[in-house]
């Protein structure tokens, strides 16, 4: 058997950027493929690893290892921080990069941005669930943005991008500051509807059938069940916003159950209160692979961890692509000590021993 030692590269923001801009129903379908790679057992994914700092108590930085087969095949680790303060110094609060390893020697083929690919998974994942989980209902066409970040401008790129359109568009934001700045984007971003900033959490939330939970929170401050009497459909992206009461009164999704019901997530808080998981409906595979029926007279939330196999597949794909344009900055000599004995003899940098497919992609289109 012939192994190579792979080359090693740096793959810049800039280069994940472009290779990622306008490709909205794209790596929703990548996030669809890798979710039923997951859901049919192809992956490895172990529980994250949270690093926390008793002196900066709402800062945290977090390791999601990973593997994932289908078409990505390939191992890595994202490492994302998440530093709030970092909002008031004008600046985003999480940032992240992901490491590569090829799959036949273990050997890292790259370190790539990944703040990018982390928003972009997530944002592809909110989109994917909302179009799998309003199928039954008819598309919403009032959303509510609850929450005015970086995230929430990605999910509302990927709606936009994936063919979505609204009559009405809520924000809300506890700074007033950053919602009229949402909303100036929301402005800029060509999308359709008439855009309200609402001052009142309660407004945001009566007022939309689809409702996007994507702030800081650590702990659960939406408690009045009643804010979601027209049930509608809630992408609980941020995962502590809702009372554990809501949680229970609603018909509820995850990405993985396991992962999902820790770290005092509001569904983890839900098992806690109850002394079970009988709330779970199922996953968003279950729901895609026609396993779980949603009722149309209780709330939905999706409540989606983060699955570190997402970011792989994102990251494979950026990788492949700019690998096939021939543009990867390939750092000469990184692995310096490749003789086992010193003499020289080890197999010399060459060709990954397992590259995937130049396109990264599974065959066919997302849904729009």
């Amino acid at each position: 058997m012939s192994v190579r030692i792979p080359p090693f590269a740096v793959v810049p923001g800039s280069q994940v950027h472009q290779v990622l801009s306008g490709q909205e129903e794209r790596v929703i379908a990548l996030i669809e493929e890798a979710y039923r790679v997951h859901g049919e057992g192809d992956t490895v994914n172990p529980p994250s690893y949270f690093l926390r700092f008793p002196d900066r108590p709402s800062s945290r930085i977090i390791a999601l290892p990973a593997s994932i087969g289908g078409r990505s095949q390939v191992d890595g680790i994202k490492w994302i921080s998440s530093f709030p303060e970092n909002i008031d110094a004008g600046i985003p609060r999480a940032s992240a990069v992901a490491v590569l390893n090829d799959r036949a020697t273990g050997y890292p083929i790259a370190c790539m941005e990944s703040s990018i690919i982390s928003a972009a998974r997530t944002a592809a994942s909110a989109a994917l669930a909302a179009d799998v989980l309003t199928r039954e209902r008819g598309r919403p066409r009032r959303v509510g943005f609850f929450g005015t970040g970086f995230i929430a401008r990605y999910i509302h790129t990927y709606l936009h991008g994936a063919g979505w359109t609204f009559d009405e568009v809520g924000v809300h934001d506890l700074d007033l500051e950053h919602a009229g700045g949402f909303r100036a984007y929301l402005e800029r971003s060509g999308a359709t509807g008439q855009v309200t900033v609402h001052e009142r959490a309660e407004d945001l939330i009566r007022s939309s059938d689809l409702v996007v939970f994507a702030t800081v929170a650590g702990t659960p401050h939406v408690t009045d069940t009643a804010w979601f009497g027209h049930n509608p459909v809630v992408l609980h992206v941020s995962l502590r916003d809702l009372a554990p009461g809501i949680i229970l009164e609603s018909a509820n999704v995850v990405d993985d159950i396991e992962h999902c019901l820790k770290a005092d997530t509001s569904p983890h808080l839900a098992e806690q209160q109850s002394g079970n998981r009988d709330f779970i409906d199922g996953t968003l595979y279950d729901v895609m692979a026609g396993r779980v029926d949603l009722p149309t007279d209780r709330p939905v939330v999706f409540s989606p961890f983060g699955l570190g196999v997402l970011d792989l597949a994102v990251g494979k794909y950026v990788y492949d692509q700019v690998a096939a344009e021939g543009t990867l900055q390939v750092v000469e000599d990184f692995f310096h000590e490749t003789s086992r004995y010193g003499d020289g003899t080890a197999p010399t940098t060459g060709a990954a021993a397992t590259p995937g497919p130049a396109d990264g992609g599974p065959a066919g289109g997302g849904h729009a």
